[in-house]
């Protein structure tokens, strides 16, 4: 099971290149790599079926000769990738793709990914931003950006806040599938005090955000804030990575020049570029 979980990865890297099974185009097929797509394939199917296997029952798999399989089935053994059953001559996975995918955070990655894109945002938009993501059923800020202005809204890296009750919150709610909300919903102890109609309108609400592909409202938990946030890292039904707020001081802010649709514009082009920078 751990040894599939880190096979996550490569699930990853394979359906960004190729997402949906789509026909490469010109440019994608030029620079195909045939012997790499071989030895993903050989590691995949070996995930997926969680029993050794032969030479044959591997080749038959995933569609190739026994000849066409043996050099790169002999290169992931050197490599240490796969073992092989002195035995049966069977091939299993080793554990040395957990121990990859356990060598670096995955949130230390993202913060070095967002940290120059939301510097450039807040000081485009001239409002502080931050970085969020789902923890222990909590919201917690992963990076922030403070604003240049000589007032600015400061929201510290590290701290948790209530999903129903914060813009990022309702964000990544609104993104996960039915089955993963309503089981985060039903121990959070925020969703459970409201009534029933109002947590018919809070669903709804997540509905409204998902179709909008943004929030903008003003702030649940601070007087004279509003909160523009989008989502980052839209994976179809796997939910999101991240979400990325602007929270504007509204009360203060005399600056006419840009407007909440223009600030949208700048949050989405921020998390382009933040998904460029992961790999998404």
């Amino acid at each position: 099971m751990q040894i599939k979980k880190a096979f996550c990865m490569f699930e990853i890297v394979k359906n960004t290149l190729q997402p949906n099974n789509k026909p490469m185009n010109e440019k994608e097929s030029k620079y195909q790599a045939p012997a790499l797509d071989k030895g993903l394939d050989i590691l995949e199917y070996l995930s997926a079926q969680s029993i050794p296997l032969s030479q044959t029952e591997i080749a038959v798999g995933i569609e190739k000769t026994p000849n066409e399989i043996y050099r790169m089935l002999m290169s992931l053994e050197s490599r240490g990738y796969i073992l092989r059953d002195e035995v049966s001559g069977k091939y299993r996975l080793s554990l040395k793709l957990f121990y990859l995918s356990h060598r670096h955070s995955p949130v230390d990655e993202l913060r070095k990914a967002a940290q120059f894109p939301l510097e450039d945002l807040a000081n485009s938009v001239r409002q502080s931003c931050h970085l969020s993501i789902l923890y222990m059923n909590q919201v917690m800020v992963i990076i922030h950006a403070k604003s240049p202005g000589p007032i600015a809204l400061s929201i510290e890296e590290g701290n948790l806040f209530p999903l129903p009750l914060t813009a990022s919150g309702k964000v990544l709610l609104a993104y996960m599938t039915d089955a993963e909300r309503n089981k985060t919903l039903k121990t959070n102890a925020i969703f459970k005090k409201y009534p029933k109609p109002k947590q018919e309108e809070f669903l709804l609400s997540l509905e409204e955000i998902r179709k909008n592909g943004a929030y903008l409202r003003t702030s649940d938990l601070a007087a004279g804030v509003t909160d523009i946030s989008v989502p980052v890292g839209i994976a179809s039904d796997n939910g999101i990575i991240a979400c990325l707020t602007i929270s504007m001081l509204t009360a203060l802010n005399n600056d006419k020049s840009i407007n909440n649709e223009e600030i949208l514009a700048e949050a989405n082009k921020c998390v382009k570029k933040i998904e460029q920078r992961i790999g998404l």
